[in-house]
């Protein structure tokens, strides 16, 4: 029997559609891992690689991997994580379990902070998915059927990307395919951070290091000031900033002692999406996983992540 929960450290039983909340609790170790999870190398190579969906960066690429089949496919756009000033597009998440189960995968590189402030990011990441869409007969692509995936800094932007459907703030036009949209059909949000001032006050009390405040931190240099100061420019890019009960699908899943984005940063997005009024938002704390780790890329965990994919990619 499938039960609603909203509050860290609830219970519910199980996962099911229409929202729900999984077991948790807050022990957490100290010491800060580095951002962005950490996965396994994938056997997969692209079908296409390198390819430009904007022409106001180099950075501005992707690579497209393609199931065996005929296509047209079900897309996964991945996001990658890094705490918006590091990675890259060149191994993307749980690829491989992706395309056994017949999905095209997309791997997205976009401005890091190093390149360009926020919402520089967001607008790259909108830009790709509109020059998908344009082109998804050249790649054998479903154009209705896209699946938006992130770890850490790339859960963020899928948050944003998925509740941020026609925000005109965010979608870049300038970047080309300004005819196309940039929605999703769903969203999978690995550990993202979402509300970045509420982020050192949520570690408090605990052994995490609470250092997000500071300016030199990963969010204050995606925003270019430390965040308490640029509160406006905070909300520009909070995902809860924009849900609607319009919102996709989303899967948000975070490990109970991570020490880089605090769990209760998922619970926030849930409860947003919650008290909008979408019924597509499932929450899952994975009891004793940090900041990525092999319990999220698990056979169980994918089973997960597979389940939601099939239900909202229809």
């Amino acid at each position: 029997m499938c039960g609603v929960a909203t509050k860290l450290g609830s219970v519910s039983k199980g996962l099911c559609p229409g929202g729900s909340v999984s077991k948790t609790s807050m022990a957490a170790p100290a010491g800060r891992p580095a951002m962005g999870g950490g996965v396994t190398a994938i056997k997969a190579t692209p079908a296409f690689k390198d390819v430009a969906y904007a022409s106001a960066s180099a950075t501005q690429k992707l690579d497209i991997y393609l199931p065996e089949g005929d296509g047209p496919f079900p897309v996964v756009i991945n996001v990658h994580g890094g705490a918006f000033k590091m990675g890259d597009k060149s191994n993307p998440a749980s690829a491989d379990d992706f395309l056994a189960a017949g999905y095209a995968v997309v791997s997205v590189d976009y401005r890091l902070s190093g390149e360009a402030l926020a919402p520089a990011q967001i607008q790259d990441v909108k830009a790709a998915v509109r020059f998908l869409r344009a082109n998804a007969a050249a790649y054998k692509l479903a154009p209705q059927r896209f699946a938006a995936f992130g770890q850490s800094a790339g859960g963020s932007l899928v948050a944003l990307l998925g509740a941020s459907c026609g925000a005109a703030a965010l979608e870049g036009a300038e970047l080309g395919n300004a005819e196309q949209s940039s929605c999703v059909q769903a969203v999978i949000d690995w550990f993202g951070p979402t509300d970045f001032l509420q982020m050192d006050q949520q570690f408090a009390g605990t052994s995490c290091p609470a250092t997000h405040d500071a300016a030199d931190s990963p969010e204050s240099l995606v925003v270019g000031a430390a965040i308490q100061t640029v509160p406006d420019k905070v909300k520009l890019v909070n995902p809860i900033t924009y849900v609607t009960a319009d919102a996709p699908a989303f899967l948000i899943q975070h490990g109970t002692a991570d020490c880089n984005v605090p769990p209760q940063q998922g619970q926030l997005l849930y409860d947003a999406l919650q008290a909008a009024g979408s019924d597509k938002a499932t929450l899952t704390f994975l009891e004793g996983a940090g900041h990525g780790g092999s319990q999220f890329s698990d056979a169980a965990n994918m089973k997960v992540v597979l389940d939601f994919l099939a239900a909202n990619l229809k």
